[in-house]
């Protein structure tokens, strides 16, 4: 059975998706993009911080669905330039140090709001 997972810590949906999906041993997270819970968007930061932010987003949803980053099966990152690969990689090996998820990572046109990065999650619980 289909449940929605929301939690204040992570940005409010504000479109026609939900933060997460969850069924008994599974959580699908929406794209997170760096913004604040507090509506900030930090689309003029380094993509460094921008992963930061789109990653404390998706452990915060993982968190109130009863999972953690620890758990996570699938990761799949958008850039808005592939160029920002590295940095991103750097910053992303520093949630994902140990035993790191699948992953892919690809360059689209355009992002919401103008981001250089959104980050979607697939995990257990």
């Amino acid at each position: 059975m289909k449940r929605i997972v929301s939690t204040d810590d992570a940005p409010a949906a504000v479109g026609a998706y939900s933060q997460a999906t969850e069924t008994d041993d599974m959580v699908f997270t929406a794209g997170q993009i760096p913004l604040t819970p507090d509506g900030d968007l930090l689309d003029d930061e380094p993509i460094a911080t921008q992963t930061e932010q789109a990653l404390d987003n998706v452990a915060a949803i993982l968190d109130e669905a009863g999972s953690s980053l620890d758990d996570v099966l699938k990761v799949t990152v958008f850039l808005a330039d592939i160029d920002d690969f590295e940095e991103m990689n750097d910053t992303y090996a520093e949630y994902f140090d140990e035993d790191p998820p699948a992953r892919s990572a690809v360059e689209v046109a355009n992002l919401p709001k103008g981001v250089g990065i959104e980050i979607e999650a697939v995990a257990t619980k």
